[in-house]
């Protein structure tokens, strides 16, 4: 493998800048390692081989001017098959789209066009961004690159194998629940999911529209915090578009923490956490305390109820959101229907796959006359108090730590007949989503198979900053960041 790929956009960045490396010979060094390896992981639903390409060229173009390069201008980047780029497929890993060609282009997806990142292909996904494993795509299963015989997580397992394999050094994820921060965390790298509202959701193909956000996927922290400087802002065609000033999340990456206070969640240290999880959160611990930090553990009672709440409120957004997909407008449509019902529920019978389905189901369940107050309006209430207290825990300390998830990554399977043990793997993430936080998943260590561990960092709304300097010292402060899958 070109060694340059195994290097984080920072450094790549910087060997555009120097001469040492032109931009279109690192796009090309990223194709040869993706045909070289796609077999294996299947990362990718289709590759973007010529827009990224002219991309290179136009940097290639400005370094020879001596013109200014803008952020992260050159380093190859996959985007999840659930955002919009114009002229490429954008399937959601759904049959039901399996056709269907972007007209337009997502706003992150003009944002990294604008500042010339190359994006290489279209990663797989769970379908319609619904699942824990990346084993829910219509097309192909993601395999983990630290074990092929392993899940990536998900439901941005592609976007995160892709990065964990060298295949692209940045990568785009949504994250609804932890489809961001659990792949990270089974594939060794970061993940990053921020403040709901700092990212345009313009262009994304909707999942749970109250919950969706758009984050990076890298090899360190400090890419993360260029990758999202690179994508947030305000977008008047997002009406939950945040309409503040993207702020420089690098500069203060190496903030002192000496007096900083790091909760620990109790809830998530307690029993059904994996011995070496438990163990690398111990560790996690006494790194912070080495910085200067002051440990203090903080009971979140609501947080057993999130997955409860997380369940009726998403699957109830799925259920709204998904109604669009009939076969009349776009997508896969029934060939010989008799009539307009029989060709609505033959497309949505063929065209989604069983999860998909399931949570459509639980969704307009919920939905329905005389339960729509038993159980959505019931969990939008338990969501205010889940926000709340998250509120309350931030006057007491500055960041609240956690394992990303209590196992590492599972084999390919496991759970694939149990729907309810493969939404418990999310049992530390969706808190997070349900109060609008902005959390990450950084690298902390291995378990005895040599499976990666994540730990997740949680701040409040919109101290990104703050989220950004903690896994910064986190990270530095050990190697975890630097070990790359053998593959």
């Amino acid at each position: 493998m070109n060694e340059l790929l195994r290097k984080t956009a920072s450094e790549q960045s910087k060997a555009i800048k120097n001469k040492e490396v032109s931009a279109l010979e690192l796009t090309k060094a990223q194709f040869e390692r993706i045909n070289a390896i796609e077999d294996k992981i299947g990362a990718f639903n289709s590759l973007t081989e010529e827009i990224a390409l002219n991309t290179a060229k136009k940097v290639d173009e400005k370094v020879a001017k001596g013109e200014e390069l803008p952020l992260l201008a050159g380093v190859p980047l996959a985007l999840k098959d659930n955002m919009n780029l114009i002229g490429s497929k954008t399937t959601a890993s759904s049959k039901i789209l399996e056709n269907f060609v972007s007209p337009y282009n997502a706003t992150i997806t003009e944002k990294l066009l604008n500042n010339l990142v190359p994006i290489v292909g279209k990663a797989n996904l769970d379908e319609f961004a619904m699942g824990s494993s990346n084993e829910n795509s219509a097309f192909k299963k993601v395999h983990n690159p630290w074990n092929l015989n392993k899940v990536p997580g998900g439901s941005s397992g592609g976007s995160a194998a892709s990065v964990a394999a060298c295949e692209a050094t940045l990568a785009l994820g949504s994250d609804t629940g932890g489809s961001i921060r659990l792949p990270a965390s089974f594939c060794g790298i970061v993940g990053m999911k921020p403040t709901y509202g700092r990212v345009s959701r313009y262009g994304l193909i909707a999942f749970a529209s109250s919950l969706d956000q758009i984050g990076p996927l890298t090899r360190s922290v400090e890419d993360a915090a260029n990758l999202l400087e690179v994508i947030s802002g305000h977008d008047p065609k997002d009406s939950t578009s945040l309409n503040l000033p993207v702020e420089h999340y690098s500069a203060n990456l190496n903030g002192d923490l000496k007096g900083k206070k790091v909760g620990v969640i109790k809830e998530l240290l307690s029993e059904g956490l994996a011995p070496d999880v438990e163990k690398a959160v111990q560790n996690a611990i006494e790194t912070y305390k080495k910085l200067g930090c002051e440990i203090k553990e903080i009971s979140l009672k609501n947080l057993k109820y999130s997955i409860g709440i997380y369940y009726i409120l998403a699957t109830a957004e799925c259920s709204s959101n998904l109604a669009r997909f009939d076969g009349v407008r776009y997508g896969y449509r029934h060939p010989d229907s008799k009539n307009l019902m029989e060709m609505y529920t033959k497309t949505r019978a063929e065209g989604f796959g069983p999860e998909v389905k399931r949570r459509i189901m639980l969704g307009t369940y919920a939905l329905s006359a005389g339960y729509y107050d038993a159980y959505y309006k019931k969990a939008q209430q338990m969501r205010a108090l889940v926000t709340q207290e998250f509120e309350q825990a931030f006057k007491e300390v500055d960041v609240l730590i956690s394992p990303t998830c209590p196992n590492t990554a599972f084999d390919l399977g496991a759970k694939s007949s149990d729907p309810l043990a493969m939404y418990l793997t999310d049992i530390a993430t969706i808190s997070c989503n349900l109060a609008g936080l902005p959390g990450m998943s950084v690298p902390a260590g291995f378990d005895k198979d040599g499976m990666p561990i994540g730990l997740q960092i949680l701040a409040p709304q919109l101290q990104e900053s703050r989220l950004f300097n903690f896994g910064y010292k986190f990270e530095q402060s050990n190697d975890f960041y630097k070990q790359i899958a053998n593959i």
